[in-house]
């Protein structure tokens, strides 16, 4: 019993210490190219260092954002200006949708695909598909 206590003891004081401390979880990513397919960006360590790097020239708000170090993308819609889906896809055949709700939804965003070695883009359809906006291939 005396060496459990003596063992929780010294583990305590390399703790309070600071001697031993954790990686932060941000350290590592969370998934890489495929095996990010599928997945929401909030969810994984890929939202960290995502940026947009292309935007739609249409009638919506729609971009492509991307992250290097997951080497995945998936598209954001800002603001909408009505109802619909937006999408992403890459030319290996991934695609992913979600619902736009109604005009002024904002920050709507789909799952991920694999952009290692391959391009994406992101669209956005509208007005009971009459209207629609898309990035360019990135």
């Amino acid at each position: 019993m005396k060496r459990i206590v003596g063992a929780l003891l010294a583990t305590t004081a390399l703790l309070g210490g600071g001697i031993l401390a954790a990686a932060p979880a941000s350290a590592a990513t969370s998934c890489y190219g495929s095996s990010c397919n599928g997945l929401d960006p909030s969810r994984t360590t890929c939202a960290n260092d995502a940026r947009t790097v292309v935007i739609g020239n249409g009638s919506g708000n729609i971009q492509l954002r991307y992250s290097p170090s997951c080497r995945a993308a998936w598209a954001r819609l800002q603001t909408s200006r009505g109802a619909g889906t937006i999408e992403v896809n890459n030319d290996r055949g991934n695609r992913y949708t979600a619902s736009v709700p109604k005009s002024g939804s904002v920050n709507v965003y789909t799952r991920m695909v694999n952009d290692k070695g391959v391009t994406s883009n992101a669209i956005y359809t509208y007005n009971g598909g009459k209207s629609w906006d898309s990035t360019p291939r990135y």
